[in-house]
């Protein structure tokens, strides 16, 4: 007699579902992946992914796909009201930029490969400890394993009452992607290295921030922060004359994104009591979604799901072994969170020099070596 394949079902059809249904699949389990809207994409612009992540993308052989439209910038370069504060070229340390979208192409065509089952339109309502998931048009379905990966408003978490705290802050962003147009910013400001990732920080009279990242050679990934409280600061459309006062050199690229659709978004940090009810287990946004100061939301989210599947797989009592998952794995999160939200809380990021001590940890970490717990015992 063959054994019987383990099954698993997982809610949200983002970065951390998509990565936690490849890696289970991959080992060799059945693996039926929901996705509420009815149609599979992602929101948002671009992304910074380090260490944690790129050691999954390679775990789960998308290494090549994700390659080929993402870049490492020569530095990080840090301004204040345009003086440099510091220019960290982060020797050491594995980062790459890209396009939300390309991210998740290459995770969705890593599952499809891998044999998940990735049905669009599915809506999770609510999970049961002993492995039971419910969805919204009445049917229910039993796994040996359920994922919630369902975002911040995670109904598959809400389900299962787990205490959480959420801390808001007063800053939030607004995401473009536009043309990069370096040839029109080199010659407003030739002296600018404009494959730099450029932190722009003005703080008085007035707080405005624009985090420009370079994604490719023709995609520009900017982010523009200002207090929620700030009616201009961060209305959409942008106000298009207030931003290029503040950052003349600039302006190509704001123009167009004067002309993207976007929504403001403030920063939030969601801590959960506990991420684990029995067969559920909650990762990314759901668990612990975190303010993007150090670029680590996405980043925990796929190294949880990674060490996720492979502590599900082999395990022979799953409740008990995510338990164990998450006494081990936490910590690195629990250090990205709070680091993540002292920044936004203090805009200390506007001095430069952040990228080292505590603020690397989770991002050098490596989740797909088998001996991490001793290293870092």
């Amino acid at each position: 007699m063959t054994e019987r394949r383990r099954h698993a079902e997982i809610s949200g059809g983002g970065f951390a579902g998509l990565t936690a249904a490849t890696a289970l699949a991959q080992r060799g389990w059945s693996v039926r992946l929901h996705e509420r809207s009815p149609e599979l994409r992602t929101e948002g612009a671009g992304i910074v992914l380090w260490n944690n992540s790129l050691q999954v993308i390679d775990a789960i052989k998308a290494g090549p796909d994700l390659m080929s439209r993402s870049m490492t910038p020569p530095a990080y370069e840090t301004r204040m009201n345009n003086v440099i504060q510091s220019q960290e070229t982060l020797d050491g340390i594995r980062w790459r930029t890209l396009t939300r979208p390309h991210l998740f192409q290459t995770l969705l065509v890593a599952a499809r490969e891998a044999g998940v089952e990735v049905v669009a339109g599915s809506e999770v309502v609510g999970a049961s400890p002993d492995g039971t998931i419910r969805f919204a048009n009445g049917d229910s379905a039993e796994a040996d394993l359920i994922i919630g990966a369902d975002g911040v408003g995670s109904a598959v978490r809400d389900s299962l009452d787990i205490p959480l705290k959420r801390e808001r802050s007063r800053d939030g962003i607004t995401r473009f992607l536009v043309p990069r147009r370096k040839a029109e910013l080199q010659a407003l400001e030739p002296d600018t290295e404009w494959d730099n990732v450029i932190d722009f920080w003005n703080l008085d009279p007035r707080v405005l921030r624009v985090l420009y990242t370079p994604a490719n050679d023709e995609e520009l990934y900017i982010a523009l922060m200002s207090p929620a409280a700030d009616a201009d600061g961060s209305r959409v459309p942008i106000d298009l004359d207030l931003w290029t006062s503040v950052f003349p050199q600039l302006a190509p690229v704001l123009e167009d994104a004067a002309k993207t659709p976007g929504r403001y978004y403030g920063y939030q940090t969601t801590r959960l009591d506990h991420w684990t009810e029995g067969k559920v287990a909650l990762i990314g946004d759901a668990a612990h979604a975190m303010c993007p100061a150090l670029a680590q939301g996405a980043g925990c989210a796929m190294q949880n799901a990674w060490t996720l599947a492979v502590a599900a797989t082999e395990a022979d009592d799953i409740p008990a072994a995510l338990i164990d998952w998450e006494r081990l794995e936490r910590p690195y999160t629990d250090i990205a969170q709070d680091r993540s939200q002292w920044y936004a809380d203090t805009r200390e990021m506007a001095k430069g020099n952040q990228f080292q001590g505590d603020s690397v940890v989770t991002a050098t970490y490596n989740p797909t070596d088998p001996h991490r717990h001793e290293v870092h015992a």
